[in-house]
């Protein structure tokens, strides 16, 4: 293209190429287009001049002179670098502004002046702009000028010595660098007024350094909405509080946080952060205050005998590696109100020192080590006024000592604790919201001092040996919402004081030695239950219709029982179940607790025994998601109400082991949700409905021992089970099943004479046919969904 030759050879004569850098622009001798030129590149279809790249051209002295506007001419430019050269004495020219196609402009280190001119916002089309130590410190108006360019993805203003962002600047903003991805403000001298901005174009940032400013006080609200944030470099600034927390950030803190000596708080938790801490990131923080390192990767490696600079208030180390020792250095901290230290990797005993510091202690949390060893008396011990202890998932053992009067959240799970739990009537129960003593060594009968734990919201008793009747005071429970007493030895009826908790979600009595009918009350005094388990005790009766109210109940669970009669119709009224899907994934009661003078609003998620598929499994986070009627193994008697049909959220539906009659109603394929179905061990009788193949969901079935009769329907569905699931219906025939079918036979027998079939029979159906239909399914299913998995 001749003109941009020219446009090039007129910007050439502007500069002073001292080292002939360019020397073969334009020789005589070499006649070859431009596009052959040293730095420039051409379009491999349009032959245009794309491409100027001055600075890869740079070794040792740089280019100097002025940018001569003939670059107007290479009207296709799209990549402009002309970084790392000596342009001292002249500003960034506006014509720049007037290059419409430009994606790339790099004008870094290049010794410009002056303000960044108004009309690089014209670039709407530009992604990348490099104007890193150049002097900006004349352009006010910096950000309105980035803010109108749209496209832009990277932004590198690194020691430009921005001036200060006016509060008033912001009112005139479109932010329209919402996708900006890369933006690198160090060394700037910037102040928190920055917050503002990055808080609007935010969203997609995954590079963000502003290392070497001045920002101060909390560094929270910018980085709510910096949900790809993957780097960021905050080192030599003046923040006192710095909370990144449940971000996506990687990496190690070792190289930036020691020189941030002015944090009274840090809050790095819930990110992916890796590496080993050592003392020397502490070293300058002698203001620091809170430390939230908590779930991430870190390893925490200090001396025995290091003495922190600091005096912590709020530690926060859950899932940081610390052991096998505990934390010696802890023994130095004596304002600690909240500690944390959970998931650490501890398996020692606790040292006395540690319970004389605990007096200041609010919230404190052990869990999820392998500490072993026995508890003081801690009646007099933690703050006076409120405290949480979770010491779950440990290896303590012995009896329950006394524990503060006033806690409010006890988790003393999965132990070896032994023996009686009489010391809760010593508690003042007015504050406890939360109690877990489930999965310990604990005996004897329940205390009947409950009427005191009127704010009680999560009880769990399960997996330990208590025998007796369930005390009379649990009645007074009526801020209850999730109640366990799940596999121990109570006996007797279920109380009717039960009926005055009205706040239950969850009710887990299963494993128990509990007798009578099933009180009619549980309908009509329980209206918020979504599980309710009964399973493996000595029920008898029938099931009353009142249970139909349960319109939330997700997963009714009455097996294992001797209950008898006839199922009720009006099960259709389980509104939860007839929902096809749930919008949570778990099942949660709420309870609060206090620290330093503030009540938090606390989620517990709920978990339960169910037998899933043959075996047991505890279900917690997906808890919401199953939704399963199980009746099986009683004395039910009558057919399947068709009610039971419109449940159609249903995921498993058990109901084997009774003496259940008539047949599988064909509207068995409304339950598309279905997972798991047992109708085996019953009475039900006729052929099993084809609708039963419309059922894709299903992965398995057991229609065995029963009076069964015909042909299974044909679809890859069932004949995909093994024929063990329709054992023991001797009347039944067809794939899988040995037992043909006559007119299977009739197909096979070699005596058939061709010319007597009837006219339009299919001679098609034979064994081999089955088994390619088999085939066949098994190569479309997976060649279709493993691609799309």
């Amino acid at each position: 293209m001749e003109e941009e030759r020219e446009a090039l050879l007129e910007f050439k004569q502007s500069l002073v190429d001292e080292y002939g850098i360019l020397s073969s622009w334009g020789r005589e001798d070499d006649k070859r287009d431009c596009c052959y030129w040293r730095g420039v590149r051409c379009s491999n279809t349009t032959g245009h001049v794309i491409v100027l790249d001055l600075q890869v051209l740079v070794h040792s002295e740089p280019l100097k002179g002025t940018i001569s506007p003939s670059l107007l001419k290479l009207y296709h430019l799209r990549h402009l670098d002309l970084s790392e050269n000596d342009f001292s004495g002249s500003r960034i020219p506006e014509f720049i502004g007037s290059l419409n196609k430009l994606r790339y402009l790099s004008l870094s280190s290049a010794e410009f002046e002056g303000p960044i001119p108004s009309q690089l916002g014209n670039l709407s089309r530009l992604k990348y702009l490099d104007l890193s130590y150049i002097n900006l410190n004349k352009s006010r108006d910096w950000l309105r000028i980035i803010d109108k360019l749209p496209s832009l993805r990277t932004l590198n203003l690194e020691h430009c010595h921005l001036p200060p962002i006016i509060p008033s600047d912001l009112l005139h903003l479109n932010f329209s660098t919402s996708s900006l991805g890369a933006l690198y403000l160090f060394e700037n001298s910037l102040s928190s007024s920055i917050y503002p901005w990055l808080f609007n174009i935010s969203s997609k940032l995954v590079v963000l350094d502003l290392d070497s400013n001045l920002l101060q006080g909390s560094l929270l609200e910018p980085f709510d909405r910096m949900v790809s944030l993957r780097t960021l470099y905050l080192g030599f600034n003046e923040l006192e509080e710095l909370f990144l927390g449940k971000n996506r950030l990687n990496g190690t803190i070792n190289q930036w946080l020691s020189r941030m000596y002015k944090l009274d708080a840090l809050s790095l938790s819930g990110n992916s952060l890796t590496g080993v801490v050592t003392e020397s990131v502490f070293s300058e923080l002698s203001n620091l205050k809170a430390l939230h390192l908590d779930d991430n990767s870190f390893t925490l490696k200090f001396s025995h005998d290091w003495i922190p600079p600091f005096q912590l208030i709020i530690i926060l180390l859950g899932s940081c590696q610390m052991g096998p020792h505990f934390p010696k250095w802890l023994q130095t901290q004596n304002q600690i109100e909240v500690l944390d230290i959970s998931d650490a990797g501890i398996s020692d005993t606790v040292p006395d020192w540690f319970w004389d510091l605990s007096h200041t202690i609010a919230d404190f949390n052990l869990s999820n080590n392998h500490i072993k060893g026995k508890l003081p008396n801690l009646s007099l011990r933690f703050d006076p006024f409120s405290s949480s202890i979770d010491i779950s998932s440990n290896y303590f053992e012995g009896l329950i000592p006394p524990l503060p009067s006033n806690a409010s959240v006890l988790n003393l799970s999965r132990n070896k604790f032994s023996e009686s739990i009489s010391f809760l009537c010593s508690i003042n129960g007015h504050k406890l919201e939360f109690l877990d003593l489930s999965n310990n060594i604990l005996s004897g009968r329940l205390p009947d001092c409950w009427m005191q734990f009127d704010r009680l919201a999560v009880l769990s008793l399960a997996n330990n040996f208590f025998s007796g009747k369930i005390p009379k005071s649990m009645g007074f429970l009526h801020s209850i919402q999730t109640l366990s007493l799940y596999n121990n030895s109570l006996i007797g009826e279920l109380p009717s004081f039960f009926k005055s908790c009205s706040q239950l979600i969850l009710m887990d009595l299963g494993k128990n030695g509990l007798s009578g009918e099933i009180p009619t009350w549980i309908g009509e005094g329980l209206p918020k239950l979504v599980v309710l388990s009964l399973k493996s005790n000595k029920f008898h009766g029938n099931i009353p219709f009142q249970v139909c109210q349960l319109s939330y109940i997700q997963i009714l669970d009455l097996s294992l029982n001797n209950i008898s009669g006839i199922i009720p119709k009006c099960l259709n009224n389980f509104t939860g179940m007839a929902q096809k899907s749930s919008s949570n994934l778990a099942i949660t009661s709420n309870y609060t607790f206090e620290r330093q003078g503030i009540e938090f609003l606390e989620s517990y998620v709920d978990n339960v025994v169910l037998t899933w598929k043959g075996s047991q499994h505890e279900y917690r986070s997906t808890l919401g998601l199953v939704k399963i009627l199980d009746f099986s193994m009683n004395k039910l008697s009558g057919t399947i109400p068709e009610e039971i049909m419109d449940l159609v959220g249903l995921v498993a539906l058990n109901l084997s082991r009774n003496n259940l009659t008539g047949q599988i109603t064909p509207k068995i394929d409304q339950l598309k949700s279905l997972d798991f179905l047992d109708l085996s061990q019953n009475q039900f009788v006729g052929g099993i409905p084809s609708s039963l193949c419309q059922l894709s969901r299903l992965s398995v079935m057991n229609l065995s021992y029963n009076n069964l009769s015909g042909k299974i329907p044909l679809g890859t569905q069932l004949q995909s089970f093994n024929a063990s699931v329709y054992a023991g219906n001797p009347e039944l025939c067809g794939l899988p099943l040995r037992n043909k079918c006559p007119d299977e036979d009739s197909a096979a027998s070699p005596e058939r004479d061709d010319a007597n079939t009837p006219e339009g029979e299919d001679q098609l159906i034979t064994f081999g046919f089955y088994v390619s239909v088999i085939l066949g399914f098994f190569i479309g299913f997976w060649g279709v969904c493993g691609t799309l998995l």
